[in-house]
C-alpha cells in the first residue's frame, strides 16, 4: 500500500497538473470507487461539475483537492489506486473507475484501481487547528513532515502505548503516513525490533526512531517512492526507485546492509515484518500486550 512518500509524489503531480482548473464533467465507471460517498455516484458527479480545484494537499496517506466552497475531493489509493493525468483522447485504462474532464480541454484526471480497495469522495472540510482538513480524516494524526506535528506529543503518546513499537508506528491516530515498509526501515535504522514494548523506550531512543522515520521517507521521496510492481506510479505513470535502497523490507535471506547477517521475515498483524536478527535482537522477555 502506498505510504507517505508515494502519496506525496502523487500530490506534487496533482499540484502541477490539476490545481486551479475547473471540472467540466465527472464520470463514475465503477460504484465501488465512490462507495464512501454516501449520496452515491450520480450525486458525486453532479457535485463536481463546474467546481474549481485548489492546491493539492496531503496528510499521511490521504490526498485531497480543495474545491471552491467548503468541501474537497478526498482520495485514498488503497493497495492499487492510481491518480493519472491523461490526454482526453487516450484509450481508457483497463481498471478505470473515475474520470474528470476539465473546462480548458486539457488532460483529464483519472482514478484507476485494479483491486478497488481505494476510494474517492466529496467531503466537507472541518477546522482542526491550525489547519482545515476533510471531515472524514479529522481523527488522523499529523504526519512527521507537517508543521503541526509535535515531537513531544508523539513521544508522550508512544510511551503511553502498552503495545509493540511497530504496532504503535502503524497507528494512524498517533502518527500518520508510516506503513509497513517504512516502519521496518525506520526500526532497522534505530536498531529496534518491532516487538519491543513501546512504553519501555527512552526519550532519546524515540527521538532516534522519529529521526530515522523522517530520514528514510525523505530519501524515498527523493527517488519517487517505492514500487514493487506496476501498481504504484506517479501521475505520469512512472514508478519510483527506492526499492533498490531498502535495507531490510522484502530482503529475507539477503545480508543486512550494516552487519551482513541474513535478514529474517516474521508474521505481524497479518502482514510481513523484516529485520536483522543481529542488529535488532527481539526483546529478551515477552509479555502480554495490554495486560
Amino acid at each position: 500500500m502506498p505510504e507517505l512518500p508515494e502519496v506525496e509524489v502523487v500530490r506534487r503531480g496533482l499540484e502541477r497538473w490539476v490545481a486551479g482548473r475547473t471540472v467540466a464533467r465527472a464520470e463514475v465507471l465503477h460504484p465501488r470507487a465512490v462507495r464512501r460517498h454516501v449520496p452515491g455516484a450520480e450525486e458525486f458527479a453532479a457535485r463536481l461539475a463546474g467546481r474549481t480545484i485548489g492546491s493539492a494537499e496531503r496528510r499521511g496517506k490521504y490526498l485531497w483537492l480543495p474545491l471552491d466552497g467548503s468541501d474537497a475531493i478526498l482520495a485514498h489509493l488503497g493497495m492499487s489506486g492510481q491518480l493519472l493525468v491523461v490526454e482526453p483522447d487516450a484509450a481508457p485504462e483497463r481498471h478505470l473507475r473515475i474520470r474528470l474532464g476539465f473546462a480548458d480541454g486539457g488532460p483529464e484526471l483519472r482514478f484507476v484501481d485494479q483491486r478497488t480497495f481505494g476510494h474517492v469522495l466529496v467531503a466537507p472540510m472541518t477546522l482542526r487547528l491550525p489547519r482545515w482538513v476533510p471531515e472524514p480524516i479529522a481523527h488522523i494524526a499529523a504526519d512527521p513532515f507537517e508543521d503541526e506535528f509535535d515531537d513531544e506529543l508523539f513521544t508522550i503518546g508512544l510511551r503511553r502505548r502498552r503495545t509493540e513499537v511497530k504496532r504503535a508506528l502503524l497507528d494512524q491516530s498517533l502518527i500518520s503516513g508510516v506503513g509497513n515498509i517504512y516502519a521496518d526501515e525506520a526500526l532497522w535504522r534505530a536498531r529496534l525490533h518491532g516487538t519491543r514494548p513501546a512504553d519501555t523506550l527512552t526519550r532519546p531512543k524515540i527521538a532516534e526512531l522519529l529521526a530515522a522515520a523522517r530520514e528514510v521517507m525523505s530519501e524515498a521521496l527523493a527517488e519517487g517512492g517505492t514500487s514493487f510492481d506496476s501498481l504504484y506510479v506517479n501521475v505520469n505513470g512512472e514508478s519510483g526507485y527506492f526499492e533498490r535502497s531498502l535495507a531490510v523490507y522484502g530482503r529475507r535471506g539477503l545480508p543486512c546492509r550494516r552487519c551482513g547477517a541474513p535478514v529474517v521475515r516474521e508474521s505481524f498483524m497479518n502482514r510481513s515484518s523484516y529485520s536483522c536478527p543481529r542488529c535488532q535482537p527481539p526483546p529478551r522477555r515477552s509479555r502480554k500486550m495490554g495486560a
